[in-house]
């Protein structure tokens, strides 16, 4: 039996997300996925047009996002499914689709205004580039934080130029790096998505990645395993050239998890380390494991190694 209390005040061998959200709201909350029909730079021709190299969006929208119906819609019809399974609850409304503060400041405060007039909705998680926001969006949020829960979520997807001109992301780290400290520095709430894998990365570089983003004050950390989808430009680049993806199998990525996370910042909230992707959509890799199957392997491979999130952290 582990009897170990951690930096972050239980027993788990990282600091995960669902005993944080339990601590910070001392009942169930869940996201709401909201498509509020915005786009992106990369996407609109302001530069480029077709998106990362990795991305298709319909891999990760709920059933009850569409562009036809209404962001209150949305939010009424994902309240609904969830209530079936918990009777007590309260929301966040989760911007997921695209980049969603990618609009004018009127745009931005009548969606996300809308959604926020619904009286179970408790706050606002908003997926965004770096590039998408400034001075003026981030006050506006900070106000907004004073009465509601705000997290931005930044796709940062790597820490290396290079890559990110590889994959089509159109912004820097240093942008990244700009974007995390303005929003932290307003009292919003961070969180930083990242993907390991991708073309080129070498494994030292990942785990360098696990120390320098634990430098930056990002409060919330997503992980996921890259993935080769359909109807993408990297699905084509993987059809033609194999030989530049390195796909981890589960045991390969769960190995390399548990060395990243040992150079993790102990304070950083690990809220995923896996993205699933509809069958349909997903070419490789196809390990048939469900998130919580995952969870479960990296758990007993921490225990039995007996080793933490920040162990190795200098």
């Amino acid at each position: 039996m582990n009897d170990q209390i951690f930096p972050w005040g239980h027993h788990k061998r990282y600091n995960d997300f669902s005993t944080h959200f339990r601590t910070l709201f001392f009942e169930r909350v869940q996201k709401i996925s909201i498509d509020a029909s915005f786009t992106c730079p990369n996407r609109d021709g302001r530069k480029a047009l077709n998106g990362c190299s990795y991305c298709n969006n319909k891999t990760f929208q709920p059933d009850y996002c569409g562009l036809e119906k209404s962001i209150t819609e949305q939010v009424v019809e994902g309240i609904d499914f969830f209530s079936k399974k918990y009777q007590s609850m309260k929301f966040l409304a989760y911007f997921q689709a695209y980049s969603n503060t990618y609009a004018n400041l009127s745009v931005l405060k009548e969606r996300y205004e809308e959604a926020l007039a619904h009286p179970k909705i408790i706050g606002l998680v908003i997926g965004t580039r770096p590039d998408c926001v400034d001075d003026e969006i981030l006050d506006y949020l900070a106000e907004l934080s004073k009465d509601y829960y705000v997290m931005v979520e930044y796709g940062v997807e790597s820490v290396n130029d290079e890559t990110l001109e590889r994959i089509n992301r159109g912004h820097t780290f240093e942008q990244a790096c700009w974007a995390i400290r303005e929003t932290a520095s307003r009292g919003i709430h961070t969180c930083a998505h990242l993907i390991l894998g991708l073309p080129g990365e070498s494994r030292e570089q990942l785990l360098s990645q696990a120390t320098i983003i634990g430098e930056l004050p990002v409060e919330n950390l997503k992980l996921h395993q890259l993935q080769i989808h359909k109807g993408t430009r990297m699905a084509v680049e993987f059809q033609e050239h194999p030989e530049d993806f390195q796909l981890f199998t589960a045991d390969e990525y769960i190995d390399l998890v548990i060395e990243y996370l040992e150079l993790l910042n102990p304070e950083i909230i690990v809220e995923r380390f896996i993205s699933q992707a509809p069958k349909e959509l997903l070419i490789a890799p196809k390990w048939g494991l469900k998130n919580f199957e995952f969870v479960a392997k990296l758990e007993k491979r921490l225990k039995e190694r007996n080793t933490w999130q920040g162990r190795l952290r200098s």
